[in-house]
């Protein structure tokens, strides 16, 4: 699995490649938000007439993490898991994981932008 930054090299990618959004960061006190995308590159020819159908949980799965629906999430998340020849279930492990915590730990002024020092990626 490859990640990419910005929407900009989504862009050029999105026609070769299916492209799937990961998480939203920042980077240093002020920097803009930039989303994490993941390049699809090897998806088997007997997988193809699913990609499509994954692709739309894949984009629900997101929409829903950003609003925080919690129960969505994790009902999309167990269809999710073992798909994409499973290169995304990490992925889906560490949002389940981060849900988890938010579950049972409510953030007042939760936000799905991920904050980072400048220069530091994870």
């Amino acid at each position: 699995m490859n990640i990419i930054f910005g929407g900009e090299q989504a862009e050029q990618l999105k026609e070769k490649f299916t492209l799937l959004e990961l998480d939203t960061f920042t980077f240093g006190a002020d920097g803009p938000e930039v989303a994490a995308y993941c390049v699809m590159e090897s998806i088997p020819l007997d997988k193809m007439p699913m990609v499509e159908g994954w692709k739309l949980m894949h984009e629900a799965l997101i929409k829903n993490y950003q609003q925080q629906n919690w129960s969505s999430c994790n009902k999309l998340i167990g269809q999710l898991t073992g798909t994409w020849g499973e290169e995304m279930d990490t992925f889906y492990d560490e949002l389940k994981k981060r849900i988890n915590e938010l579950e049972q730990n409510p953030v007042d002024n939760w936000s799905h932008v991920i904050a980072r020092p400048l220069g530091q990626l994870f």
